[in-house]
């Protein structure tokens, strides 16, 4: 019974929390309207996920999203760095195939979220046979070094988190 009503809880979870942050102000009916919202939305969505992935949430979920910021803000002062200091002649921009361990089509996705929301970094396609990631990057030395990086920092992350 609790299952057919909270077919997806992680989903229901922020749903809620969403609701409430645009809300940007707290009142009971506010939150009764988004219990209410986060209820019905994964109840009617949840044929459309038949094989959804699991998910561990807890440390290992929080240790990703801190490496992903920090990595982010890291990133943003490198670009920076190559905008204003750097002669475009003088970038090392190369194209890198990442061999994938991770199997489900959600953890390669947020994989390859991560990596186009990190500055100076692109994730252009995946491979049909779901092994290979092709991305750009704005400038890297070795690449053999950056997808050793790219596999250690996320992929390992993502492997403890999807299930």
């Amino acid at each position: 019974m609790l299952t057919k009503l909270f077919p997806h809880p992680g989903l229901t979870a922020l749903l809620l929390v969403v609701w409430m942050l645009m809300l940007n102000s707290f009142s009971a009916g506010g939150l009764v309207v988004g219990i209410v919202f986060a209820t019905i939305v994964p109840v009617f969505t949840a044929p459309f996920w038949p094989d959804r992935p699991r998910l561990r949430f807890g440390w290992a979920m929080i240790d990703y999203m801190a490496i992903v910021m920090f990595d982010i803000i890291v990133a943003n002062f490198h670009v920076a760095k190559l905008i204003l200091f750097v002669r475009n002649r003088d970038l090392r921009s190369r194209w890198m195939t990442i061999p994938l361990d991770l199997h489900s089509a959600e953890a390669i996705t947020a994989l390859a979220g991560t990596i186009s929301l990190t500055p100076g970094t692109v994730s252009a396609d995946v491979s049909a046979d779901g092994r290979h990631l092709l991305v750009h990057a704005l400038d890297t030395g070795d690449v053999a070094e950056e997808v050793a990086r790219i596999k250690s920092r996320y992929e390992a992350r993502l492997k403890r988190i999807f299930l």
